[in-house]
């Protein structure tokens, strides 16, 4: 079903923060807050997804001072 309804404009902005930041609809962030009012469980939240970042293996973690260039002689780039 559809609705209009008027959000106040820093309660939006939050709103579009939030859902931002967790990788999520408007929509998702409004239905999740109406079902915890109502005592819902609310909808599944979709899992965000995740990745790895490559890392360098070293024997004294935060010796490397690599530069902009530096690190091309330790991670292979396609």
């Amino acid at each position: 079903m559809r609705t209009t309804i008027d959000i106040p404009d820093p309660i939006y902005r939050e709103i579009k923060i939030r859902a931002a930041s967790e990788g999520r609809t408007i929509r998702e962030v409004i239905l999740e807050g109406v079902a915890a009012q109502l005592g819902n469980r609310g909808p599944a939240r979709k899992p965000t997804r995740r990745f790895r970042l490559p890392t360098i293996p070293s024997k004294n973690p935060g010796s490397l001072k690599l530069g902009e260039e530096g690190v091309y002689e330790y991670i292979p780039f396609p």
